[in-house]
């Protein structure tokens, strides 16, 4: 049997394939709440190449929130893994050491609770996904009346089980600890992810007892900053053939390889409350404001990424490549960002949005990824109000027709309504809001019905869009030909 990347078995792999940094000794001094695939392939390397270049205590404790399997593949390998980098063309790989621990956090709770109130921890960072903050996406308010949010309020002694109670909780044992300052740096597609979080933070603090919220909320006024930030990086699901990759190049098996591309960007703005890694010696962009690069990358990659994933999957195509490759998803999703998206965006300084849509066309067609439709098409009604929604919106103030964006919030009902693929393979809805789709659509015959029913849920759609003049229209049109004539046909004629 090969023997397993660890500390001991490091030194057996090629030099150059090996670390920028000595894992050995490098203490913690980040947190971070969802170790998932994305983190390491993107902030871990980030802050690996930023401790290679201007050193730092910047390891990084990684918490688990869903299960325990990260901890199965990283613990025994001493936080160590691949970073597979496919260029279509080529590949690299490298070991990446910046995770120096992991932690489940329903069976470490306190060990978690912990670091984060650690004085050598100075940032938390956070990749939950858009459901991980229990917040009502379409107003970003916290949903005080979730179960599992009101027992993270209550702390009956188990410990907290969400993001947001791990964080005030933490906070609050930093605050009684006087650890000093921490920035709280969400890298989620949130809108104003760092002003969302800085106010779900607040909500979720209000409803603890009086004397506690008070105390709590003046330190985290004084003492903790929220930056916004935007992130981008393709990091589709680890497959075997990628383990055997890893495991050929490396010499030892990595059960924690991650596949990633070349094309990464980060932009955080510049408001820290204490000490931080050089992020930008390893190429992220500390700026003033992130709002414009944060709005582009949402309605450009995000939404093109979204609308090929329900089109693709609806069509039977397995990866977002193959569904680019298809002419009138292609075509579909270029009109759309060409007379929709971008005409409604502020270009950040020295960005030409019409190359950066070609770039996105490219990366998404890099055949190595194979990144799974299925895969983007999860948790939709989480990520429809900042992918498309707001582009909708958007179009109908600026008095154009938002068609192609339309056709892609089509393309989710589809998904939604119907329980088989266009060639007839069952479909898997996973979404957090799966029960409550699936009973306002139970009964409905035609797309008129499904329109009206699936926009009256403000939690996704608001209390705007049902009533507009233009759009349920232009959705019930289109929902209606991709029910009839199928996802590729429905595309191809526009």
């Amino acid at each position: 049997m090969t023997a397993r990347l660890d500390l001991r078995t490091l030194d057996t792999v090629p030099r150059e394939l090996r670390p920028p940094v000595d894992p050995r000794g490098l203490g913690v001094g980040i947190v971070h709440l969802g170790l998932g695939a994305f983190h390491r392939a993107h902030q871990a390397a980030y802050t690996e190449d930023a401790i290679a270049s201007a050193g730092g205590r910047w390891g990084i404790c990684g918490v688990t929130m869903r299960s325990a399997a990260v901890v199965g593949q990283l613990a025994p390998q001493d936080g160590l893994y691949t970073v597979l980098c496919d260029g279509g063309t080529r590949t690299t790989a490298r070991v990446s050491a910046a995770v120096r621990e992991v932690l489940f956090a329903a069976e470490r709770t306190a060990e978690v609770l912990a670091r984060i109130a650690d004085p050598a921890v100075r940032v938390v960072t956070l990749t939950v996904t858009e459901k991980g903050y229990s917040h009502d996406p379409a107003t970003g308010r916290l949903l005080c009346r979730d179960a599992r949010v009101l027992a993270d309020v209550a702390d009956d002694g188990t410990g907290p089980r969400t993001a947001l109670g791990l964080l005030v909780r933490g906070l609050q044992r930093r605050m009684r600890a006087d650890a000093g300052p921490v920035t709280v740096l969400s890298c989620d597609n949130l809108p104003h992810n760092g002003a969302t979080l800085r106010g779900l933070v607040a909500e979720f603090t209000d409803l603890l007892p009086a004397a506690e919220a008070t105390a709590l909320r003046a330190w985290t006024d004084a003492q903790v900053r929220f930056p916004g930030s935007m992130v981008d990086r393709i990091v589709p699901a680890t497959t075997d053939a990628d383990r055997e990759r890893a495991a050929a190049a490396l010499g030892v098996t990595d059960a924690g390889v991650v596949v990633t591309e070349p094309f990464r960007q980060w932009v955080i703005e510049d408001d820290f409350a204490a000490s931080r890694p050089a992020w930008e010696r390893a190429g992220a962009v500390l700026a003033p404001d992130v709002a414009p690069y944060e709005r582009v990358k949402l309605r450009m990659l995000n939404g093109s990424h979204s609308t090929l994933a329900y089109l693709g999957a609806l069509a039977g195509c397995r990866s977002i490549a193959d569904a680019v490759a298809d002419d009138g998803f292609r075509g579909l999703v270029e009109r759309m960002l060409a007379d929709e998206v971008i005409p409604t965006l502020d270009a950040p300084d020295g960005m030409d949005l019409r190359d950066y849509a070609g770039q996105l066309l490219g990366r998404f067609a890099n055949p190595a990824l194979r990144h799974r439709t299925a895969q983007v098409a999860m948790d939709g009604s989480q990520k429809l109000p900042q992918r498309l929604l707001a582009t909708v919106r958007a179009c109908r103030e600026a008095g154009i027709e938002p068609r192609g964006s339309a056709f892609a919030v089509a393309a989710w009902m589809r998904w939604v309504w119907t329980d088989r693929t266009d060639d007839g393979a069952p479909r898997d809805l996973d979404d957090p809001l799966a029960p409550v789709l699936r009973t306002a659509v139970a009964d409905c015959t035609s797309a008129e019905q499904v329109v009206g029913r699936l926009l009256a849920l403000p939690e996704i759609f608001g209390k705007d869009l049902i009533d507009d003049p233009v759009v349920p229209g232009l959705l019930a049109d289109a929902l209606a030909r991709l029910t009839a004539d199928g996802a590729r046909t429905a595309a191809g004629r526009g």
